[in-house]
C-alpha cells in the first residue's frame, strides 16, 4: 500500500508548499511536480493490483480493486496533463491583471486540495470517509469558482455551494442509513459498519427496507455532484465563471468521482435488495439528464456553459448505463468514463486558449479561430468532433457499446437514446462552424497556447477508439466482473 500512500501524501505536501510559495515560477514548476509524483505512483499501483489482485490497508481504511485503480490513474493523468496547461494558462491571466500573485498562489494549492480529496474519494474503504472526502472536494471547488472574485463569480459559488451542500446532506442521510442497517447486522462489527468491504460481503444480511431508502438518498446526494437533472443548475455557472483548468478537472474528473460513489453504493443495493429497483432509478435518473441536456445545448451563448451541458448530457448517459447493469452495459460505462474525462479536459484546454485569444467567452465573438491561431482552431474542431461521437474516437465506440447494450435489454428505449445522441450532434454543431470557419474579428492576435495536452489526450481518445489496449481491457474486464456482481471481492 506504499503506493496508495505516496498518492495521497503528494498533494498533502503540495498544500504546504503551494500555500508559501511566492515565486510564481517555482510554483508552476511545483506544482508539475507534485501531479507527474502522483501519476509515476498510480502507474506503480495499477501494476501491483494487476499482479497481486485488490489491496486493504492494514487498517482496512484503503482499498483498492479494479475498479478504482484505473479511475486513480486516469486521475492523475489528467491532473497532471492539466497541470502543464495551467503553468501558461494562469500565467496568461496573471498579465492581464484578471489575477495578482497573492491569487495565484492560492489557486496552486486550492489545486492540490482538489486532487487530494478526489484521491481520497477513489482510494477510501469507509463510505464515511468517501462522504467526508466528497464534501471537501465540493469545498475546494467553491474556492476555486471564486477566484476571480467577481460578482459573478461569486454568485456561481455560492449557487455551487448552496446546491452541492443539499445534495451531499442527502447523501450524508443515505450514509447514515447504511450506518444503521449495518449496526442491525449481527455479522458486522459497529468498527466495521461503514467499510463498504465489509458492506458488501454481508449485504445479503441488511434490511431490505432500509438499504432501499439509503440508496434513494445516496443516488439524490450524489447525483447532485454529477450533475443530474434537475439538480444540474449549479454545474454551468461553475463552468463559465471559475477558471478553465478548474473545468477540465471538473468535468472530466470530479463528476467521475461522484459516478463511481453511485455505483459503490449501488453494488451494495443491487446485493441487499435482489431487485431491479437501484438499476431503474438509476436508468431514470440518467435518460432524463441525458434528454434535457441534448436540447439545451441549443440555447447556449457561452462556450464553456456550452461544453458543460455535454458533460451533464454524458454523465446522463453512463448513469443509464450503469443502470441497465448487464456486463454489455457496465463494460461500455466505464469504457465511456475514460473516453469522455479524456476528450472533455482536453475541449476545456483549447476552450481556455479560444476565450483567451478572443477576450470573451461568447460564442458570437469566437470567430475564424482557425484562421487566427490554426492550432486552436483545429483543437476545437477534433475536440469537438469526438466528444459528439464522430468515428473512429473513442466516445463513438463506447456510445456504440451503450446502444448496443440497450438494444439487448430494453430496446424500446433505443430510440430515445438515437434521437438524443442526434440532437447533441446538432447542438453542438451549430455553435462550432462559425467559431472555427467564421470571418475573424479586427484586432485578434494569436497567443502563447499549449496544446500539447489537447493532442496527447485526443490522440489516445483515437486510439481507444480503433483498438482498446490489452492491459486496458483487461481492467475493464476485471471492473465489469465485480460491478455486474459475478465476481466476488
Amino acid at each position: 500500500m506504499i503506493a496508495v500512500y505516496l498518492i495521497l501524501l503528494a498533494p498533502l505536501i503540495g498544500i504546504a508548499v503551494l500555500a508559501v510559495q511566492g515565486d510564481p515560477d517555482k510554483s508552476r514548476r511545483y506544482n508539475i511536480i507534485f501531479n507527474a509524483i502522483t501519476l509515476i505512483c498510480s502507474l506503480w499501483l495499477a501494476v501491483l493490483v494487476l499482479l497481486k489482485g485488490p489491496l486493504l490497508s492494514s487498517g482496512k481504511q484503503l482499498y483498492i480493486d479494479s475498479f478504482n485503480v484505473y479511475l486513480v490513474v486516469l486521475t492523475a493523468f489528467v491532473g497532471f496533463t492539466t497541470a502543464l496547461f495551467s503553468s501558461a494558462y494562469m500565467e496568461h491571466e496573471r498579465e492581464i491583471g484578471k489575477i495578482n500573485l497573492k491569487m495565484l498562489r492560492f489557486y496552486y494549492a486550492a489545486y492540490q486540495s482538489f486532487m487530494f480529496t478526489m484521491f481520497l474519494v477513489l482510494t477510501t474503504n469507509n463510505m464515511g470517509i468517501l462522504w467526508v472526502a466528497m464534501e471537501g472536494a465540493t469545498l475546494a471547488t467553491v474556492l476555486l469558482v471564486s477566484l476571480y472574485r467577481t460578482p459573478e463569480a461569486v454568485e456561481a459559488a455560492w449557487k455551487y455551494f448552496i446546491l452541492c451542500g443539499v445534495g451531499i446532506a442527502q447523501a450524508l442521510f443515505g450514509t447514515i442509513l447504511l450506518y444503521f442497517a449495518a449496526e442491525q447486522a449481527v455479522e458486522i462489527g459497529s468498527g466495521d459498519a461503514l467499510l463498504w468491504t465489509t458492506l458488501f460481503e454481508n449485504a445479503t444480511v441488511l434490511n431490505p427496507g432500509v438499504m432501499n431508502i439509503a440508496f434513494v438518498f445516496l443516488l439524490v446526494g450524489y447525483g447532485t455532484k454529477m450533475g443530474l437533472v434537475p439538480l444540474h443548475n449549479w454545474l454551468p455557472d461553475a463552468h463559465s465563471e471559475g477558471p478553465t483548468p478548474m473545468s477540465a478537472i471538473l468535468s472530466g474528473l470530479l463528476l467521475n468521482d461522484a459516478l463511481y460513489a453511485v455505483v459503490r453504493s449501488k453494488m451494495l443495493a443491487d446485493r441487499a435488495l435482489g431487485t431491479a429497483l437501484p438499476g431503474y432509478l438509476m436508468m431514470g435518473f440518467g435518460l432524463l439528464s441525458f434528454l434535457v441536456a441534448a436540447l439545451l445545448l441549443h440555447h447556449q451563448k457561452d462556450i464553456k456553459r456550452l461544453f458543460s451541458y455535454s458533460s451533464i448530457e454524458h454523465m446522463g448517459l453512463m448513469t443509464f448505463a450503469f443502470g441497465i447493469g448487464s456486463p454489455w452495459a457496465t463494460f461500455a460505462a466505464l469504457f465511456h468514463m475514460t473516453t469522455h474525462s479524456l476528450t472533455k479536459s482536453a475541449i476545456f484546454v483549447t476552450v481556455g486558449h479560444a476565450a483567451q485569444l478572443a477576450g470573451t467567452q461568447r460564442m458570437d465573438k469566437i470567430r475564424g479561430l482557425i484562421n487566427t491561431q490554426p492550432m486552436i482552431g483545429w483543437g476545437l474542431l477534433v475536440g469537438t468532433l469526438a466528444i459528439a461521437g464522430f468515428p473512429p474516437f473513442g466516445v463513438f465506440a463506447s456510445e456504440f457499446l451503450i446502444l448496443v447494450a440497450t438494444m439487448q435489454d430494453y430496446p424500446g428505449l433505443t430510440p430515445l437514446l438515437l434521437i438524443g445522441i442526434g440532437v447533441a450532434f446538432a447542438g453542438l454543431f451549430r455553435h462550432l462552424q462559425p467559431m472555427v470557419f467564421g470571418v475573424v474579428p479586427e484586432g485578434q492576435q494569436a497567443i502563447v497556447a499549449n496544446l500539447t495536452p489537447v493532442m496527447v489526450h485526443l490522440a489516445l481518445v483515437l486510439w481507444l477508439g480503433l483498438s482498446i489496449p490489452v492491459f486496458l481491457g483487461n481492467w475493464f474486464n476485471q471492473a465489469t466482473q465485480l460491478i455486474a456482481g459475478s465476481m466476488p471481492l
